[in-house]
């Protein structure tokens, strides 16, 4: 078996092949599990993954030459989200002031809370600005990362947790609080949880997709503005 892995391992696309047979295994995990949100697909993905390239000892390098053509298609994805947000485009239009004070207001929650607990646990200014941009999508959140002197690596970790557990227990916590309305459930989870939350509310529906994704992009535009700001702060 070592030396079909080896032979494998040189294979470029072994990354892709992988990292879908993953998902794919995830997913048939979460329906199976009647889509508990502890079984979410890309938790899944993610812990197998990371067993499997630890056990075989692959370096990040080796299986990025393959998976990086998931990376390349995140960007058509994420433009396809338009889609949705098109056809809801009159409930848009009805609501559009409350909708950019609730996506404003929820910005600044997600980036001014994430700064103030790490602050408050001890974490270290670096840890406090790499924390700061971890609602938005990672693109957005390592250059900001970067731009205010924080490590745009552990931004990327806590960009996925974030997203992660905002997918597997946002819905859960949204019906505990008695939100029923798609609208303000998509905004939620696009807020706090950028794409992995956004794909989670197109799930459960296409309204709540579509004002996930537009929360989603509003706040990594909101983000891009506001952390440089907060971050100029003596505190942090």
């Amino acid at each position: 078996m070592l030396k079909i892995w080896v032979y494998l391992e040189a294979t470029p696309l072994l990354g892709l092949t992988i990292t879908l047979a993953a998902y794919l295994l995830g997913l048939f995990l979460f329906q199976k599990g009647r889509r508990s949100p502890l079984l979410n697909p890309v938790l899944i993905a993610v812990i197998l993954l990371i067993l499997l390239l630890r056990s075989t000892g692959t370096d990040y390098r080796t299986y990025f030459q393959g998976a990086q053509f998931v990376h390349f298609l995140l960007g058509p994805a994420t433009v396809a989200l338009a889609i949705p947000l098109y056809r809801q485009l009159p409930a848009l239009k009805r609501s559009a002031a409350a909708i950019a004070a609730a996506l404003l207001a929820g910005s600044l929650t997600a980036v001014a809370s994430a700064m103030l607990v790490a602050r408050f646990f001890g974490g270290s200014t670096q840890i406090v600005r790499s924390m700061a941009p971890k609602s938005v999508t990672s693109p957005i959140a390592m250059g900001i990362s970067e731009q205010i002197g924080g490590l745009p690596s552990l931004t990327m970790a806590f960009v996925l947790i974030t997203g992660i557990l905002g997918a597997a227990l946002g819905l859960s916590l949204l019906d505990l609080l008695k939100i029923r309305d798609q609208r303000a459930r998509g905004l939620a989870l696009g807020v706090a949880s950028h794409g992995i939350g956004t794909a989670r509310a197109l799930q459960e529906s296409e309204t709540a997709g579509a004002f996930s994704g537009l929360a989603m992009g509003f706040n990594g535009v909101v983000t891009s503005v506001i952390v440089p700001l907060i971050a100029s702060l003596p505190f942090f």
